[in-house]
C-alpha cells in the first residue's frame, strides 16, 4: 500500500508540478482505514456567563422579577426597577413577608396620591427595563404574571413603554383588598414593535401594596419551553450531539455559598430563590434551571452532560471527610434526571411535566479543579458512589491525561485550552501521542482569545479550524469537543470572544461559529487517512472524511484544508482507492476567509465573514486549487452511486 501511494504521489507530482503542496487521500478500505469518528463528536457548552441565559436564551423579559437581587438583608435596593412618580406621591421599599417561603422579598409600594389628590403623570408605580430593553414585536402575544397583596380595593394598569398593547386575556382585572396574596395573569398583544421597551405597573389608587414575582414572557418560545426562538435556532443549526451545562466556573462560584445548587433551581418559577453569580457578578433568577437545561438538551436532540460542584469553589474547598452532602446531592440530581416517576426525585421531575426520564449519560465532577489539593480525594468519593448507584453513567475527570496518565479511574478526562492563534494551530498535534489505553478525551472548552481574537476575528477562527482538524485526526481517543463560551449579550461581554452575540432582538455568529458549522458533518463520519507533502509551508493542515447527506441520501468525500499562512498556497489533491466516481455536478468548494485577518462580524455586517460555497468545476480524484491566506477551504466531492 505504501509503495502504491508513493507511485501515485510521484505521478501526481508530475501532473501537478505547479503545486507548492500535495495532499494524498487514501480512500481505500484496509486495516485501520477508514475508521468512524464518534457519533458524539461535536456538541455545545452552555454556561451562564455574559447573560447567556438570564437576558438571553431564557426568554423572560423581566430582570430581578422576584426583588431578591439585593440580598437577604436588603430593604431599599430595587435595581433595575425604577419608581414612576415623585417622593410626595409614592415610596417603595423591600418587605420580607412574601408568600413564597424560599424567596421572602417583595416590593412594598406606598401610594400617597389618588382620590382627592390626583397622581402626577396620570399614575404612579414601577418600571422594569428588562435586560437592556424588552423586545416587543407587533402582533405577538406576551403573558404577564404578578402576585399582589393589598388591604384596599385597587386597580393596576399594565403597559410597555413605546408599545401600545391590547389585553386579549386576563384572569383578574380588579384586585380586592382582603389582605391575601393573589396571582394576576394577563395576556397582551403588541400593536407595534419596540426593541427597547420597559414594563410599567401603575395605579391611581391610594394605599399600601405588596408586589412580587413579576414575569413577562413571549408566548412563542420553542415548544412552549421558554427558550428564545432565534437564539435556540442558532444552536440547533450546529446540530449538537451533546449539551454540557451549566458551567464552567459558574458551577463553582468564588465562594461555595454562591455555587450552583440544582435543587434551588427546580419547581415552580415563583418559588425559586435565585442566586448571585459571584463569578460573573450578576443575579440569576434561575428561570433556566436544572430541569430547563435537561429540557434544552432534549429539544436540541442532544444528550445532556451535567457538571456538578466537587466541594470546591475558586477560593474554598472542603475535604473528603465533609463531602457526604455534596455526594448525595449529585446522586439526587442523577435520580431527578433519569429516575423512575415513582422515585423520590424522579417524581419531582414528573410533577414538572416530564414523567419520562431524560437521557443523562455523562456527569463531570467539578470544573477545572484538578489543581486543587482536595480534588483527587473528593473525585474518588463521587466516583465510587456514582459507579455503585449508576454503573452505566460515564464519569468525567477534570484532570488532563493528554500527556501523562491519570492517577484515578475515569471514563473520560477533560482538556481545556484558551490561547493565542499560533499556539492553537500548534495544538493540532496535542493528542498525537496520547495513550490509547486510558480514558477518552473530552475537549470541553477551547478558543483563541485576547489580542488575536479581539471580539471574534477571522484569525482566531482559522487557528481553531486547524485545532479541530487535529482533533479529527485523533478521534480514536478524542470523543467529544465543544467551543466556549457559546453566548454573549453585547451589553455585558464579560468574556470575549464568543460564538453567538446578541441583544434584545438581533444576533450574529462570529467566525468561530461558522467554523463549527463547517465541522458538523464530521460527527459519525468515516475518517480517511491522508498525507500532506509540502515544500513551502508548515502552515497547512488537512483531513478527509466521507459523510452522508441524510436529506439527499447522497455520500460526499469532504476534504478540509487550513492555510494558516500569510500567502496563498497552491495545492494538488490526489484521492487513491475511491470505490466510485466523483460527480462534477453536485460537488462544491466552500471557503471561509476575508481580506483582513482581524476582520469581525457585527450587527451592522453580521455576515462579513461566512462560508462562501460555489460549484467545484474541477471535481475529480485529482484537483489543483489555490488556498487563500488565512483560510479554511472545504471540498465536497459527490460520490456516484455506481
Amino acid at each position: 500500500m505504501l509503495y502504491s501511494l508513493l507511485i501515485h504521489f510521484l505521478s501526481f507530482q508530475h501532473c501537478c508540478a505547479d503545486a507548492n503542496s500535495t495532499l494524498v487521500v487514501n480512500a481505500s478500505f484496509g486495516k485501520g482505514n477508514p475508521r468512524r469518528i464518534p457519533q458524539s463528536f461535536h456538541g455545545v457548552f452552555f454556561e451562564e456567563i455574559n447573560h447567556a441565559g438570564a437576558g438571553g436564551l431564557w426568554a423572560e423579559l423581566v430582570s430581578n422579577r422576584g426583588f431578591e437581587a439585593g440580598g437577604p438583608d436588603n430593604t431599599l435596593n430595587i435595581y433595575p426597577w425604577s419608581v414612576i412618580g415623585n417622593e410626595s406621591s409614592i415610596s417603595v421599599s423591600i418587605n420580607h413577608t412574601s408568600c413564597f417561603e424560599r424567596n421572602k422579598a417583595a416590593l412594598q409600594m406606598k401610594v400617597y396620591c389618588g382620590g382627592l389628590k390626583p397622581c402626577p403623570y396620570g399614575a404612579v408605580g414601577i418600571s422594569n427595563p428588562g435586560y437592556w430593553g424588552m423586545n416587543l414585536e407587533q402582533g405577538k402575544r406576551y403573558k404577564v404574571v404578578y402576585h399582589v397583596k393589598s388591604e384596599t380595593k385597587f386597580d393596576f394598569q399594565l403597559s410597555f413603554t413605546g408599545v401600545d398593547v391590547k389585553t386579549v386575556a386576563s384572569n383578574t382585572r380588579h384586585v380586592f383588598g382582603d389582605k391575601k396574596w393573589k396571582k394576576v395573569e394577563t395576556i397582551v398583544e403588541a400593536k407595534h414593535t419596540n426593541h427597547y421597551s420597559c414594563l410599567q405597573i401603575t395605579t391611581t389608587s391610594e394605599g399600601t401594596f405588596l408586589l412580587d414575582q413579576v414575569s413577562a414572557m413571549p408566548l412563542d418560545t420553542i415548544m412552549g419551553h421558554g427558550f428564545r426562538k432565534d437564539l435556540f435556532q442558532m444552536v440547533a443549526d450546529l446540530k449538537p450531539k451533546f449539551l454540557r451545562f451549566p458551567g464552567g466556573t459558574y458551577v463553582e462560584g468564588v465562594h461555595l455559598q454562591n455555587r450552583y445548587q440544582w435543587k434551588d433551581t427546580i419547581g415552580p418559577w415563583e418559588e425559586r430563590p435565585g442566586h448571585f453569580d459571584d463569578i460573573w457578578n450578576y443575579w440569576s433568577d434561575d428561570g433556566i434551571g436544572y430541569f430547563e437545561y435537561l429540557q434544552l438538551a432534549e429539544d436540541l436532540g442532544a444528550f445532556p452532560i451535567w457538571v456538578f460542584n466537587a466541594g470546591i469553589s475558586v477560593r474554598e474547598e472542603i475535604n473528603a471527610s465533609a463531602l457526604a452532602p455534596y455526594v448525595q446531592d449529585a446522586l439526587d440530581g442523577i435520580e431527578f434526571a433519569r429516575g423512575s416517576p415513582e422515585s423520590k426525585w424522579g417524581s419531582v421531575r414528573a410533577a414538572m411535566g416530564h414523567p419520562k426520564p431524560f437521557d443523562l449519560r455523562y456527569v463531570a465532577v467539578g470544573n477545572e479543579d484538578c489543581w486543587h489539593f482536595n480534588y483527587q480525594g473528593n473525585y474518588l468519593k463521587f466516583y465510587e458512589a456514582i459507579r455503585s448507584a449508576n454503573p452505566d453513567i460515564q464519569i468525567i475527570s477534570n484532570c488532563d491525561a493528554s500527556t501523562a496518565p491519570l492517577k484515578h479511574p475515569a471514563d473520560l478526562f477533560e482538556f481545556h485550552i484558551y490561547t493565542d492563534s499560533n499556539d492553537m494551530f500548534s495544538k493540532s498535534t496535542q493528542f498525537d501521542h496520547t495513550s490509547r489505553a486510558g480514558p477518552k478525551a473530552f475537549v470541553s472548552e477551547y478558543a483563541v482569545w485576547k489580542e488575536d481574537a479581539a471580539n471574534g476575528s477571522l484569525l482566531a477562527a482559522i487557528a481553531e479550524a486547524a485545532f479541530l482538524i487535529g482533533l479529527e485526526k485523533n478521534s480514536d481517543i478524542v470523543q467529544m469537543v465543544s467551543y466556549a463560551p457559546l453566548f454573549s449579550n453585547i451589553n455585558d461581554r464579560r468574556w470575549i470572544p464568543d460564538a453567538i452575540v446578541f441583544d434584545s432582538y438581533q444576533l450574529y455568529g462570529t467566525p468561530s461559529y461558522w467554523v463549527q458549522k463547517l465541522f458538523i458533518e464530521s460527527t459519525g463520519a468515516t475518517f480517511l487517512d491522508s498525507t500532506l507533502f509540502t515544500s513551502s509551508s508548515n502552515k497547512l493542515i488537512a483531513s478527509a472524511i466521507i459523510w452522508e447527506n441524510s436529506a439527499e441520501k447522497k455520500n460526499y468525500l469532504r476534504i478540509k484544508v487550513v492555510n494558516f499562512g500569510s500567502a496563498s498556497e497552491s495545492l494538488g489533491i490526489y484521492i487513491n482507492g475511491l470505490n466510485s466516481n466523483v460527480q462534477q455536478f453536485g460537488s462544491t468548494k466552500t471557503v471561509l476567509t476575508s481580506t483582513n485577518l482581524m476582520d469581525e462580524n457585527s450587527f451592522l455586517d453580521p455576515k462579513k465573514i461566512v462560508p462562501k460555497r460555489n460549484p467545484l468545476k474541477s471535481a475529480s480524484t485529482e484537483i489543483n486549487d489555490t488556498l487563500p491566506p488565512f483560510s479554511l477551504t472545504v471540498f465536497d466531492l459527490l460520490k456516484s452511486n455506481v
